[in-house]
């Protein structure tokens, strides 16, 4: 688990704007920074992004905020541990529950063993001498990989014979820290390299660090296999890293689509070629962790370049499973004469690659073409077979929306009825799923969030606000935020019937007070005497308003918002939201009088018709109590009367 004190390092090393600013243009307005938001499309800059308070917020289509973890979790499609993960990685910072989980060398001290490996794998293929290194050179270069291109991607040889354990161990690392990077075993009470006699791939995490090699062998010996890959070690997991995406993530970003080829000297290839969105598979089968991982990216279509042959027919199958769990358009391309991306471009240039590319079919065209082909379809007898195995093949789309078209499709080819075959692969076991795929949950129904405005009458009138100091949702027009707590209840509710005009009006206001108070709580700190006697309408914003004010004098607006997440984890989405810091037309000092009068005004008004509800409960037997409730509500609406009048006067001007 991770502690509040290591969640803390990492927001406090994180700049927020530089975060930001690799996927977004940023302009700076004053203190912030304005830009177009990543997560929608837009012609015209609504998205807030302010350094004071580790903040942002789009006021567009979307209406997302919060602090640097909610922002990677929706750029990155990450949980919120993992974006916590995901930041402190980028920052160099160590997690307690790395030191304490791994129960070995740490996670930095092992990238660096890596990359120490690396670099000598490195120095071996480019300088080293002998027969080893001269197969290595001559096995890439027949591939089309010169010096040049050996240079930018810092391919290398591993000689073996125990060279790489004795270059690690001049230079500090122990025996523990070689058998936990994977660089090395121990056989027969001593320890050997893992790699021996191989031109060696270096795989990186998102970030380019070396966390893995995969090593082609040059000679056949037996029982070795072709390709030997890093086992999954503290830093790296083969099922969830993808070769080459440090290189590929920002043409992914880019053109929205994701080429996925079956092996190293492919993605090679591609890349060298210009097709900059190309990665591979490490040793292992497509997984829905990789499909997770370009989708932080945004694509929206996803390329599978399998080989011709048989395994790549059943790497095409084994693909079909994730359909139904991404947004993003699954296709397939097999290339002519059942050669691979490399092979290809050897003999092609780049613009028949594209050709190829663009005659991409939809996955499952492809294996309905290539399964359904194998198959003897002349009796009855051989298409009932045939749909049983292709009810296999479907049964992981069972309860997918997907399966009517599917199964339409299949039964055409086989001849059968529809509602038949939908049958057969529903009665379909699925087989054991992939580790680390998703469970299925079933969607609670949320009741809507659209707010209905007030009848007529039912509200008294309400001070007019200019739009420049006030968001649109203050003026009842349906679009409402939710409110996500209910006073001394627990549970949840949205800003709809239950809210009355001036509640609405209320939580609209305090938002704006709360987004001023954290950015800039020292101009609000005299009011702190009003504000307690405000009767707040979410519960949530008065912790976060007396967090926040508890705060000494001079603390910084970081330091502020840290304040009101430790009372209320929400803290960081209500407090981007607000306008009235950026807004023009009023000095600090008057935004801040202008917000504390208004939701003083609507917390008289609701404290007044409460009064009313008390009154018409008592009745007649109120007695000296409704005469007491009486003077209290004539006395607030005296001070509801001066308010509307000072208010209307600063809207008027």
């Amino acid at each position: 688990m991770i502690s509040d004190e290591d969640k803390e390092r990492v927001r406090q090393a994180i700049d927020i704007v530089q975060l930001v600013g690799e996927t977004v243009e940023l302009r700076q307005r004053g203190r912030e920074f304005w830009g177009c938001c990543p997560f929608h499309h837009e012609k015209t800059p609504s998205f807030k992004v302010d350094p004071a308070t580790g903040l942002w917020h789009c006021f567009g289509a979307c209406s997302e905020g919060g602090d640097v973890f909610k922002y990677v979790m929706k750029r990155e499609n990450l949980s919120f541990p993992d974006s916590i993960r995901y930041l402190a990685d980028r920052a160099g910072i160590e997690l307690a529950e790395d030191r304490s989980a791994s129960r070995g060398p740490r996670k930095n001290r092992l990238i660096e063993e890596l990359t120490l490996a690396d670099d000598y794998y490195h120095t071996m293929l480019m300088r080293g001498r002998g027969e080893g290194p001269t197969a290595a050179r001559a096995y890439l270069a027949g591939r089309g990989f010169g010096s040049d291109v050996c240079r930018r991607w810092h391919l290398g040889y591993a000689p073996g014979r125990g060279s790489l354990v004795a270059h690690l161990r001049e230079r500090g690392y122990s025996p523990k820290e070689m058998i936990a990077a994977n660089l090395a075993v121990e056989r027969s009470g001593r320890l050997a390299d893992w790699f021996y006699d191989r031109a060696m791939f270096p795989i990186h995490d998102e970030q380019g660090r070396t966390i893995a090699f995969g090593g082609r062998i040059l000679r056949p010996a037996n029982n070795a296999p072709k390709y030997l890959n890093t086992r999954d070690t503290t830093v790296f997991n083969k099922g969830r890293h993808l070769f080459a995406y440090d290189r590929a993530k920002e043409a992914m970003a880019a053109t929205g689509t994701a080429i996925v080829c079956e092996g190293y000297t492919d993605v090679i290839a591609m890349h060298e070629a210009g097709f900059t969105n190309a990665v591979a598979a490490l040793g292992t089968a497509f997984r829905i962790d990789h499909i997770r991982l370009m989708e932080r990216q945004r694509v929206s279509r996803i390329i599978c370049m399998f080989d011709g042959d048989e395994a790549g027919q059943r790497a095409a199958e084994r693909a079909v499973q994730f359909l139904d769990k991404t947004s993003a358009s699954m296709a397939c391309v097999v290339l002519p004469d059942g050669r691979d991306p490399m092979e290809f471009l050897s003999s092609h240039d780049a613009s028949a690659m594209q050709k190829q590319l663009d005659r991409a079919v939809p996955l499952m065209d492809f294996v309905f073409s290539k399964r359904l082909a194998s198959y003897d379809l002349s009796a009855p007898g051989r298409r009932v077979k045939a749909l049983d195995e292709m009810a296999q093949l479907l049964a992981p789309l069972k309860h997918s929306v997907l399966l009517d078209e599917y199964a339409t499709q299949l039964a055409d080819a086989l001849g059968m009825d529809a509602a038949e075959t939908k049958r057969v692969i529903r009665e379909k076991p699925v087989k054991a799923s992939e580790p680390g795929a998703p469970r299925r949950r079933e969607a609670a129904s949320a009741p809507s969030a659209a707010a209905a405005p007030p009848a007529s009458g039912d509200e008294d009138d309400y001070v007019p606000m200019p739009d420049d100091y006030v968001p649109a949702e203050a003026y009842g027009d349906g679009n409402v935020a939710p409110v996500a707590a209910i006073p001394a209840g627990g549970g949840s509710f949205s800003v709809s019937r239950m809210l009355s005009g001036d509640e609405r009006m209320q939580v609209a206001v305090e938002h704006e007070l709360l987004s001023m108070l954290a950015a800039m709580p020292d101009e609000v700190r005299s009011y702190a005497d009003r504000l307690a006697d405000v009767m707040w309408v979410d519960s949530r914003h008065e912790g976060m308003a007396w967090a926040m004010l508890a705060t000494p004098e001079g603390t910084s607006p970081a330091d502020v918002v840290a304040a009101a997440t430790a009372v209320e984890p929400d803290a960081p989405q209500i407090l981007s939201s607000g306008r009235v810091v950026s807004s023009m037309g009023m000095d600090t000092h008057e935004k801040v009088a202008f917000l504390v009068d208004s939701v003083e005004l609507y917390s008289c008004k609701r404290r007044v018709r409460e009064i009313k509800s008390r009154l018409r409960q008592a009745g007649d037997a109120g007695g000296e109590n409704a005469e007491a409730l009486f003077e209290q509500a004539t006395s607030l609406q005296k001070r509801i009367n001066a308010l509307t009048k000072k208010l209307s006067s600063v809207v008027e001007q």
